[in-house]
């Protein structure tokens, strides 16, 4: 099992961590066929989207925001209700298939910690499987 910290710069934000996943698998010498990629926090998520053109993950955002505001009258008191309706919609974890050590993704795919609770640090877990 990797753990790697990610800090966010903003409330709201898809961060691609595709190259940390990577790293992770190049530093293991084992015949795993699947990775996960585990987020350990209520208020951000993990999601696998394409990462070739930027403005898919400022439409994801948008399109979050759009259901889900910010300024709705949740009972939750931290005033962040929306991070974590966001962040269940999106989900804590992803699994990868992995051949020969690599990731099997889809020519434009990438894997994104969605922060929606920012700016912070956060803790990324990679296991294989």
């Amino acid at each position: 099992m990797f753990k790697r910290q990610v800090k966010t710069h903003t409330r709201e934000e898809l961060v691609d961590i595709t190259g940390i996943v990577r790293e992770a698998l190049r530093s293991d010498k084992s015949e795993a066929s699947a990775c996960m990629v585990f987020i350990p926090h209520t208020t951000a998520g993990v999601t696998i989207n394409e990462n070739a053109d930027p403005d898919v993950k400022a439409d994801i955002i948008s399109g979050l925001n759009r259901m889900i505001p910010m300024d709705q009258d949740f009972r939750h008191s931290e005033g962040n209700s929306d991070a974590h309706i966001k962040a269940s919609l999106l989900g804590s974890s992803v699994m990868v298939p992995l051949e020969n050590s690599q990731l099997v993704l889809g020519t434009w795919q990438g894997i994104f910690l969605a922060e929606f609770d920012g700016p912070r640090t956060r803790t990324v877990i990679i296991k294989l499987i």
